[in-house]
């Protein structure tokens, strides 16, 4: 299994999220720590928005924030929004290819179970979990130099 390149960046969106859950975050923000553009991460952002994973705030001082708690948010959740496809074989197809093992076969039936597995394992973990396993995360997305920019000259 090989999960697509949006669902690798929506991870990433909600992980620079949590990391900076005092204050909203910016496309243009989280583009520039990810280097990548802008456009691919506006594209990203729709599915999530429509899912409550996200919420967007518009205006000059607007930006995109968490949804629901980190804590709340599992890897399947995501996995589940940006994935178009979880047919491992032309079988798990609905206009699959006339087989007569179809109903019965034995290759399908494990392959299912190794999918469920897997997305067991990803109910597992959170996106606070992705966040909490690295301490210096904000670190290395850059979020606190942005602050210490923003924040007023005492």
């Amino acid at each position: 299994m090989r999960l697509t390149r949006q669902t690798n960046y929506a991870m990433r969106i909600l992980m620079y999220c949590a990391a900076n859950n005092d204050r909203l975050s910016r496309i243009p923000e989280i583009a520039a720590a990810y280097s990548v553009s802008e456009l691919f991460l506006f594209k990203i952002l729709q599915p999530l928005v429509e899912h409550g994973l996200v919420e967007t705030v518009r205006g000059r001082n607007g930006g995109v924030r968490l949804g629901r708690a980190a804590e709340s948010i599992s890897v399947f959740d995501v996995v589940r929004v940006t994935e178009e496809s979880f047919a491992m074989a032309e079988c798990f197809e609905n206009d699959a290819a006339e087989c007569p093992l179809v109903d019965s076969c034995a290759l399908n039936s494990a392959l299912r179970e190794a999918l469920n597995a897997f997305f067991a394992v990803l109910e597992r973990y959170t996106i606070a979990d992705l966040v909490a396993a690295r301490p210096n995360v904000r670190n290395l997305l850059g979020i606190d130099m942005l602050v210490e920019r923003r924040a007023p000259a005492a």
